[in-house]
Formats: structure tokens, C-alpha cells, sequence
């Protein structure tokens, strides 16, 4: 059995806030997930440590999809 399956599943996630006057973590998350400018946008794969990193600076981006 294998163990290494590919997801086929992504999520895109925008940038809608600024980073500025935010800890410096919630910015490197930011960095983290591509993004780093404002409406600036990143596919991702859909993983739990993704959508970790989304809840982590969920007022600072919003999900446009989830395929």
C-alpha cells in the first residue's frame, strides 16, 4: 500500500488586508501561504496544515475556492 496519494483537492485563498501593524507572525504566515500584496492571490493545496494557516490570518484573507 502506498501511502504517498495525491490530493487533487486546492484552495485558492486573496489577500484583503494589510499586513501592517500585525504581529510578525500573522505576516510570515502570510509570506508563507505566497501571498505578500494586497488582492494578490495562491492556489494551494488543501491540506490541514493549510487550512491551519488560513484560520491563523482568517481576517486578513478570504477563500475564493475550494476545488
Amino acid at each position: 500500500m502506498s501511502t504517498n496519494k495525491k490530493s487533487s483537492k486546492t484552495v485558492t485563498v486573496e489577500q484583503i488586508y494589510s499586513p501592517s501593524r500585525r504581529p510578525a507572525e500573522q505576516r510570515a504566515t502570510l509570506i508563507g501561504l505566497g501571498l505578500n500584496k494586497l488582492h494578490r492571490t495562491a492556489t494551494l493545496e488543501d491540506t490541514p496544515s493549510v487550512r491551519g494557516m488560513i484560520a491563523k490570518v482568517q481576517h486578513l484573507v478570504r477563500v475564493v475556492d475550494e476545488a
